[in-house]
């Protein structure tokens, strides 16, 4: 179990929140992780003229944590225990779960909730329920 911090939590949620909010404000468009990559690999010709700010905000998720990780405390995981075949799992179960959810937690939970979507806080209470129960399953029913 990790250490609670709330100052920096505080930090991290309001930046997160702050930077929607500019994305909604500037350019009219949800902070839903999935659709942002979905669309960003698209062909679609319509998508093209969007491409450029999607890279940069996919860009920008990878490239934060290791800016905030070389000029503060803050350490990237290093390696994880999971077997190949359970992320590539894993990863799909979560593709799949955001194209039938209209969405990913990022898009329902942030910016849904923000603009009080019945849609979004359903979604959101399912992603929760769901990671609830598969943490306890995994943690306490079985191992994988």
């Amino acid at each position: 179990m990790t250490d609670f911090t709330p100052i920096s939590a505080l930090i991290g949620g309001g930046l997160i929140g702050l930077s929607a909010l500019l994305l909604m404000l500037l350019l009219g468009r949800v902070a839903g992780c999935s659709g942002i990559v979905t669309n960003a690999l698209s062909f679609n010709k319509a998508e093209n003229s969007e491409r450029p700010w999607r890279l940069s905000f996919i860009m920008g998720l990878i490239l934060g944590p290791v800016l905030v990780a070389s000029v503060t405390e803050f350490s990237l995981p290093q390696s994880n225990d999971l077997t190949l075949i359970t992320t590539i799992v894993g990863g799909l179960l979560v593709g799949i779960g955001a194209a039938v959810g209209g969405g990913c937690t990022s898009g329902h939970g942030i910016c849904g909730i923000g603009r009080l979507s019945k849609r979004s806080i359903v979604g959101t209470c399912t992603f929760m329920a769901t990671g609830f129960v598969t943490v306890f399953v995994t943690n306490h029913l079985f191992t994988i």
